[in-house]
């Protein structure tokens, strides 16, 4: 048994030995593969075919092929051996292989022997050959247009090489099956062909009038002749001729007044038929001369504009409206529109003597002329002078002390000092020659003289002269002067005086203030247009444009270099009208534009267009003035030093009636009243029946209820007026506060006013407010008037011809009523019984002496006045409460002495008060005015 062990071991061990030498060598493969596997397939077919020899064959383990190993980043392919014995393998793929996801694959294969034995022991490996794979491509996709459709415009009468081109794709990954060789239009019986790009032509000349839009379908194939799933829809626009020029724009933009800034071509663009440009200019020009004084302006008063712009004062209007107190201009042709300042025509053969009243004596260093004037070229080859204004001698000689005249086109104005201001050459004669004296239009020309230098403002833009000649003084003589409008007056060296050197052309407001210098603030805002164009939203606007208005923004002008940011400048060109009540009517746009080409080539043109802004007609406001119409009051009440107070109920409302609703938060039933707001420039109350007795009675205003409010008043026996441009509820306040007076009310039985207001210097005015005041008598007030005919305390006297005559402080008790005054008088002589033991001596003699001393200063004064005219400078502080305890006083002496003083009153006549005639109003407290002497009448009379 042992024997056979050790046999056993023997052989094995021989054997062992015998295999180590039979594996000698490696496997062989070849050094590269090419491999070709079409997708969605597994099979690579390889060249050369995948076979692995070795040497040791045909020794069983040792000469056969077990495994083929793949070496390579994730190639999803596997070899597997078809024969060990052979050699013989196959490369498949591990899943299905895209070749749209890759084309080609690189990876190292390498062969191993199965060694020395069934479990592969001692195995060797061959060479690393590489091993190249390509991905043949299926035609599984069909072709895919890039746009969804397609849009072209064409010229009407020109055949096209390419109107457009198509172009479809397709995902496929070869070349094969990738590329379109071909499109094709299917719709039928259409002018339109297309070429193996994908390029579509017209085959005859289209017209715009025959069919202005094409709509055809196209398909394509790929070379694997696989067609489009879906054909491509392509619009062709056919065009007119193309012109260049402004598109997209209305011949008529209606402005509703009260919107604000209005775009006036939101879509316009330009046109320039695809010429390239290197430069454009665009000039937007609004035309208003005939609207007003060349554009919409407020329409108040001079006054009152000037009043609104805070101008100073002292100014004297030289061409006032015709009336009886200025009849100088009577003579003169006007044209007095509603809707527009007072214009005077003059054509060579008018002129008006200024009156040596209205004349500023002296104009010092410093003054100021100021008018508006619409002036065309002189006839005739040598032009003469044509006179605005001339202040000449008014006989013996003829020397100019100071003058302002047009000639050829050149605005002169001329200034001759006297020898007691100046006695050396001075300059004399200043010269400005401007293209805006003979235009045709309205202009502002204001002349500030600051001897001796003298600025000329045209529209608010200042120009220095550009000549100015120097004269000397002018003798002094005792010759008058004579100061003229619209021609100058040559009283001497003539056999006949006369009027010279006339003026053709239109004057307004022309003004002239000693004194003082206007502000050019002050001349914007009087010749300030109301209306012009505007961009909006300036911010947003390009930076590369460049944009310039006129001082009256009536002209825009903008440039540019790039065609698509001048067109979004244009589309934000606006209208505005500042105005609540414009003045309606067309308004003329005009556009103008000049394009620069590059190089030397022909420039196209750009034709000039013109559309109107037509501004719709404001809905006219209705102003209602109501209250109380029907005052009755007690003779008594007479007596309160603050008179009576007419309108203490007024009301002013103004109403406009909307025919359409409103687009924004309100809407309105047709003919539904709203309520607006809006200013006023006068109110007038004018007295109805006979005059005011200025002996007797006046209506009356203090001067502290016109302080911080743009009015101002006048006065005379027919009425009062308040004018100036300010807000209802001021006019209602200062209304308010007028006051009727009469001294001697036991006379009086009734009055009748009649109040009415206006706005735009009477384009819109109100109802007509009568106010009936009825004047009841008892017993006690008809026997008791002297002691209620002293003027109202805290007086004093102005002179001032223009402004307000009868100006009292306000009496803040009011105007009692006739219950009140009968409660208060029964009450008074229920406590008088109570005191009537002790104050009956002390009171009776006071009230003796303010009788006597009262009637006699009053009546003194009013016969030698017409009108009286007083200022309360300032306002009296007493608390309302005095008033009335000192009007409870007075009542109940009244109720103690009425039948102890019935003759005492009938003693006091004006005669006796000769002596207080010369004294001076002082202002003095309330209280303290029993004791003082009460204040004289003023016997300045104004007209109203």
């Amino acid at each position: 048994m042992l024997r056979i062990v050790c046999v056993l071991a023997v052989l094995a061990a021989g054997l062992s030995a015998a295999h180590t030498k039979v594996n000698k060598h490696k496997p062989w493969i070849e050094t590269s593969y090419h491999g070709v596997i079409t997708e969605n397939t597994d099979v690579v077919l390889l060249d050369p075919p995948l076979v692995a020899l070795d040497k040791d064959a045909p020794i069983p383990y040792a000469g056969e092929i077990c495994a083929f190993n793949i070496h390579g980043l994730e190639a999803p392919f596997e070899a597997v051996v078809l024969n060990g014995t052979s050699g013989e393998g196959q490369l498949r793929a591990r899943g299905l292989v895209d070749c749209e996801l890759q084309k080609e694959y690189t990876f190292i294969i390498q062969a191993h022997d199965c060694g020395s034995g069934p479990g592969g022991m001692e195995g060797k490996k061959s060479h690393k050959a590489v091993v190249h794979i390509q991905v043949n491509d299926v035609n599984e996709f069909a072709p895919v247009f890039r746009e969804p459709q397609y849009r072209a415009a064409v010229t009407e009468g020109k055949i096209y090489d390419s109107i457009l081109q198509v172009e479809a794709t397709d995902q496929d990954c070869s070349p094969q099956y990738s590329q379109i060789c071909n499109y094709q239009i299917t719709t039928t019986n259409t002018p339109f062909a297309i070429d193996r790009n994908g390029n579509i032509r017209n085959t005859e000349k289209l017209s715009f009038d025959r069919q202005q839009h094409y709509e055809i379908q196209v398909t394509a194939w790929d070379c694997g002749q696989k067609k489009a799933l879906h054909s491509v829809p392509v619009h062709i626009d056919v065009k007119p001729v193309c012109k260049p020029g402004w598109q997209g724009w209305n011949k008529r933009v209606d402005y509703e007044p009260g919107t604000g800034s209005k775009q006036l071509f939101p879509k316009m663009h330009l046109e320039t038929c695809g010429e390239p440009l290197s430069s454009l200019r665009v000039t937007v020009e609004l035309q208003t001369s005939h609207i007003g004084k060349g554009c919409d302006r407020e329409t108040y008063s001079e006054k009152s504009l000037q009043k609104l712009c805070g101008a100073s004062s002292g100014s004297t209007d030289l061409l006032p409206a015709p009336s009886a107190a200025t009849n100088w201009t009577t003579s003169l042709v006007s044209d007095n529109g509603r809707d527009s300042d007072l214009i005077f025509r003059f054509d060579g053969r008018q002129a008006a003597k200024i009156p040596d009243w209205v004349v500023p004596q002296n104009l010092t260093d410093q003054f100021t002329i100021a008018t508006w004037m619409k002036h065309g070229p002189s006839p005739g080859l040598r032009a003469e002078k044509e006179t605005l204004l001339c202040n000449s001698d008014k006989t013996e000689m003829n020397r100019h002390h100071y003058s302002l005249y047009v000639h050829n086109c050149r605005l002169v104005f001329l200034l001759r000092r006297d020898f007691t201001q100046v006695d050396t050459f001075r300059p004399a004669e200043f010269h400005w020659k401007l293209e805006q004296i003979c235009d045709k239009e309205w202009h502002y020309y204001v002349i500030n003289v600051e001897f001796p230098v003298v600025t000329l403002y045209v529209d608010g833009v200042t120009y220095d002269p550009y000549l100015v000649t120097d004269d000397w003084p002018i003798h002094p003589s005792q010759i008058d002067v004579q100061l003229t409008v619209g021609a100058c007056w040559q009283g001497g060296e003539v056999t006949k005086p006369r009027f010279t050197q006339y003026f053709r052309g239109s004057l307004s407001g022309l003004t002239i203030r000693p004194g003082k210098i206007e502000s050019q603030k002050v001349i914007s805002c009087l010749q300030a247009c109301k209306e012009g164009l505007d961009i909006n939203s300036l911010e947003s606007l390009d930076k590369s444009i460049k944009f310039h208005f006129n001082p009256a923004q009536s002209i825009l002008v903008m440039e540019g270099e790039d065609l698509e940011n001048i067109n979004t400048a244009v589309r934000k060109v606006s209208y505005i009208n500042s105005r609540q009540f414009p003045t309606p009517g067309i308004r003329r746009l005009q556009i103008s534009t000049t394009v620069q080409c590059f190089g030397e080539d022909t420039c196209i043109t750009i034709p000039s267009i013109d559309a109107v802004v037509m501004v719709l007609q404001p809905s006219e406001p209705r102003i209602t003035i109501s209250g109380v119409e029907r005052l009755s009051q007690s003779a008594s009440d007479f007596g309160e030093a603050g008179g009576i107070a007419l309108f203490q109920d007024l009301h002013i409302v103004s109403t406009v009636t909307r025919a359409d609703a409103t687009p924004h938060h309100t809407v309105h039933q047709p003919g539904v009243l709203e309520e607006i707001i809006h200013n006023l420039d006068y109110c007038d109350i004018l007295v109805l029946g006979e005059e005011l007795n200025p002996k007797q009675e006046s209506l009356q205003l203090q001067l502290s209820s016109l302080l911080g409010k743009h009015l101002d008043a006048t006065n005379s026996t027919s009425g009062m007026s308040i004018y100036g441009v300010d807000s209802m509820a001021n006019y209602e306040q200062v209304i308010r506060e007028v006051h009727y007076y009469h001294l001697q009310p036991g006379q009086l039985t009734e009055r009748r006013f009649r109040l009415t207001c206006s706005e735009l210097n009477g384009r819109y005015t109100s109802n007509e407010f009568t106010l009936e005041l009825n004047v009841w008598h008892s017993s006690e007030t008809g026997e008791h008037i002297s002691h209620m005919v002293a003027p109202p305390q805290y007086m004093q006297v102005v002179h001032h011809p223009s402004m307000i005559s009868d100006l009292y402080p306000n009496h803040a008790s009011g105007v009692p009523s006739a219950a009140t005054v009968v409660i208060v008088m029964c009450i008074a002589a229920l406590v008088a019984v109570v005191v009537l033991g002790i104050y009956r001596i002390h009171v009776t003699h006071q009230q003796e002496v303010r009788q006597v001393e009262t009637t006699k200063e009053a009546d003194a004064n009013w016969d030698h006045s017409a009108l009286t005219i007083t200022v309360n400078p300032m306002e009296n502080l007493e608390t309302h409460t005095t008033g009335e305890e000192e009007a409870s006083e007075v009542d109940e002496e009244e109720e103690e002495e009425e039948d102890d003083e019935d003759e005492e009153d009938d003693e006091v006549t004006s005669d006796e008060s000769d002596d207080s005639e010369e004294e001076v109003d002082v202002q003095l407290p309330r209280m303290q005015r029993l004791s003082e002497k009460t204040q004289r009448w003023d016997k300045t009379t104004i007209c109203y």
